[in-house]
């Protein structure tokens, strides 16, 4: 399931769990729909549909397709990316 996760585009997952029981799942990936087809391509995908199916009760479709997707508003490398930038370009001055 690892490197099939890896070498269908699925980067930087992590999965964590708070103490009440709501479980978050993050990954970043090119394309979403690519990364669920090569997934759904798999055998080791169809094992895990059929084993874990029963905890994601409260989807609508197969565990993998629920996914809720959020819109990153802050992204602390980008900031500094762009920090660095406006630092490094040369301002103009004016003279009289």
């Amino acid at each position: 399931m690892l490197l099939a996760l890896k070498s269908t585009g699925w980067n930087n997952y992590s999965i964590f769990l708070r103490d009440d029981g709501l479980l978050i799942g993050y990954f970043e990936t090119a394309s979403l729909a690519a990364a669920q087809a090569g997934m759904a391509a798999t055998e080791v995908n169809a094992r895990w549909q059929a084993e874990m199916g029963d905890f994601f009760v409260a989807l609508d479709g197969a565990p993998d397709t629920g996914f809720l997707q959020l819109t990153e508003i802050f992204n602390l490398e980008d900031q500094l990316d762009a920090l660095a930038a406006a630092s490094a370009a040369p301002t103009e001055r004016s003279t009289t």
